[in-house]
């Protein structure tokens, strides 16, 4: 009689998903703490987190491996539900979003290391961008491109949609990644769109 089937049992202990939850908000927790990218280390991750660190290299090949999962962790949905009821009124909701993350400290730390990997891990960066910062820009454009269907944005800047989405993008996200000392107050995001929309120049009182 041969004996039971084993081909289906899986070798080794299987993962704890509690343990990779675990390792990821402590390197959040470190990242929002103001722990540079370039001071992290498997050790040291591993020690906060109260893990061996072959626990670590079990699951991640290596810190980079590791540090997108932690991105993958803080990213939320490009835009939330718009109301629909203006454009002007979603595309305030579209700044809020940006406002708030930028708020959040998680977030905006994220943020500022990943500027700094452009230069130093163009290869982290390629990844963050094609995979957080895309998708962001994408909804946006969707959200403007509707803007010029419906006639609340000048047709002819469809031809310029990436320089209109960094047009719209940029106040929250130079207050976030490049001025700290900078509010975020509340209110802001309409007095942002409002400029946006109204330009400027003064009108034309002839």
């Amino acid at each position: 009689m041969s004996g039971p089937d084993t081909s289906a049992v899986p070798r080794g202990r299987p993962r704890d998903a509690a343990v990779g939850h675990k390792v990821v908000e402590t390197v959040l927790r470190l990242i929002a703490e103001g722990t540079p990218f370039g001071d992290l280390t498997m050790e040291g991750i591993a020690r906060e987190a109260g893990v061996g660190k072959a626990t670590l290299y079990r699951r991640w090949a290596g810190k980079d491996a590791l540090l997108l999962d932690a991105m993958a962790a803080v990213d939320s949905p490009a835009l939330p539900v718009l109301p629909g009821t203006s454009f002007r009124d979603d595309l305030v909701v579209a700044v809020e979003t940006i406002r708030k993350r930028g708020l959040a400290k998680r977030d905006s730390a994220m943020l500022r290391n990943m500027l700094t990997q452009m230069h130093n891990n163009p290869e982290l960066w390629r990844r963050y961008h094609g995979t957080v910062i895309a998708k962001r820009r994408a909804a946006l454009a969707r959200l403007l491109e509707h803007g010029i269907a419906i006639g609340a944005v000048r047709p002819e800047l469809g031809s310029d949609l990436e320089l209109l989405v960094d047009f719209v993008t940029g106040p929250m996200l130079t207050r976030t990644a490049f001025r700290e000392d900078a509010p975020l107050e509340q209110g802001l995001s309409e007095r942002v769109v409002d400029l946006i929309l109204h330009g400027i120049a003064p009108g034309d009182d002839t």
